[in-house]
């Protein structure tokens, strides 16, 4: 359903406001200056959405009580679920693995789409309750924590790399998160929270907050955007502290956000050098067997000769950690230093880092399916180390980095030769129209 007038948006990647017109169905509109994405156009969306959304939660209820995979050696049968991981992980003491694994593949998943069928069945009623912005908000929290698409793509290098070392079968919950995963990528490319709040809006859930996208009308002095719900609006003032829509604090930058992520990058390269040194698995076959660091672990792929399998983990346990890094500290310099060079493939870099973060989790979530799945005593038994809880501490804080950072701060720094990430355009003079495709 195209919306029934322009509206204002802030890009998040380089901070220029622009007037984003109505979109029809797969009509997409793209910040002129650095060509992100700024808003999709749907058919629909919310009713898709409600529907798409009751689908996923029942694929998530299959996935949480049927077996995920079933392996047998010497005569006997182990299989586990979801839960297995996690309880494992437990079971052995590394109950800071056991938390994050449990919360990113249960938790999480099970709230973000609990929480979103229960927003667009609540807009249904003739009074939608007004705690929904609450719970609106909290949703785009949590949504980065859900890695049911990581899980599975573990539990492919899991099935790959048990095959030379017991009998291995499929469940039906691991069926269902292939279906799952489907189903949540369809709901997140057709459901933004611009139409979520956009409705709440419609609806009176909250109050019809001013909106200076008017064309005819330049924008106020110090004009911002809340980064809870993307609002244009006017600096709070004394009576109207936060946003005008869904009540959050209101800042033109995320407050801290060099001093943040400096300090997460640095805790990041410190326990990096644990990760790697300390074993994050062992694998013991017929009493015989030593300790495999994540290096350790791919060279040992690459001897026996699985070189798509060795070069996953290499991407991710290896690759994609020290490429977060090291954009990240480019980013940061380049900030402080008032760098102008490059400026959209830095911002396209930073999109980059955000997205793919999360996909480091593969291995840890490999491991831990190993860990539940092979237990045969003296025949064959995989444990977790405890370079892995080093090694989920620099995923967890690379992507915390990750979110601190403000990529309109490296626009900023470019124009403004004043104090380093100070906005450059306060005043939002750099107001134009978005490109539409």
């Amino acid at each position: 359903m195209a919306r029934d007038k322009p509206r204002l948006h802030e890009c998040p990647g380089c901070g220029r406001f622009q007037t984003v017109p109505p979109l029809q169905s797969h009509e997409m509109a793209r910040c002129h200056r650095c060509n992100g994405v700024l808003r999709r156009g749907h058919s629909n969306p919310l009713d898709h959405a409600a529907a798409l959304t009751f689908a996923a939660l029942v694929l998530l209820a299959i996935a949480f009580i049927q077996t995920l995979m079933t392996v047998q050696t010497a005569g006997i049968i182990h299989h586990t679920g979801l839960f297995g991981g996690p309880l494992e992980l437990r079971n052995r003491g590394l109950w800071p693995l056991a938390i994050v694994v449990g919360f990113t593949t249960v938790v999480a998943p099970l709230l973000l789409l609990g929480g979103t069928l229960y927003v667009l069945l609540m807009l249904r009623l003739p009074r939608p309750p007004a705690h929904l912005r609450l719970v609106t908000r909290g949703l785009r929290w949590i949504a980065p924590w859900s890695m049911i698409e990581v899980l599975l793509l573990g539990s492919f290098v899991a099935y790959v790399k048990l095959q030379d070392l017991v009998q291995i079968g499929i469940g039906d919950a691991l069926l269902a998160l292939v279906v799952l995963t489907v189903v949540m990528t369809w709901l997140a490319s057709l459901l933004d929270g611009d139409t979520i709040w956009e409705e709440m809006q419609r609806r009176g859930v909250v109050g019809p907050a001013s909106n200076p996208a008017r064309r005819e009308m330049a924008l106020p002095p110090g004009a911002l955007s809340c980064h809870g719900c993307g609002l244009v609006q006017a600096p709070p003032t004394e009576h109207a502290p936060g946003c005008r829509r869904c009540g959050a604090a209101l800042h033109r930058r995320k407050p801290n956000s060099l001093a943040r992520t400096w300090a997460l990058c640095l805790a990041a390269v410190v326990l990096y050098i644990p990760a790697n040194y300390y074993p994050v698995l062992t694998v013991v076959q017929l009493g015989a067997g030593a300790p495999s660091t994540i290096l350790g672990g791919v060279r040992e792929l690459i001897e026996a000769k699985m070189w798509p399998l060795a070069a996953l983990v290499f991407m991710a346990s290896i690759a994609i950690p020290m490429l977060k890094l090291v954009g990240l500290g480019i980013m940061l310099v380049c900030v402080q230093t008032g760098n102008a060079a490059r400026l959209r493939e830095r911002t396209r870099l930073y999109r980059f880092v955000l997205i793919i973060g999360r996909w480091s989790m593969v291995d840890i979530f490999m491991e831990s399916l190993l860990g539940a799945l092979v237990q045969f005593g003296t025949v064959v038994t995989i444990e977790p180390g405890v370079g892995a809880v080093a090694f989920c501490a620099v995923v967890i804080l690379t992507m915390f980095a990750a979110e601190s950072f403000d990529p309109r701060l490296m626009w900023d720094a470019a124009d403004n030769p004043g104090p380093r990430g100070a906005p450059a355009d306060p005043a939002g003079l750099g107001q134009g129209a978005g490109t539409t495709l």
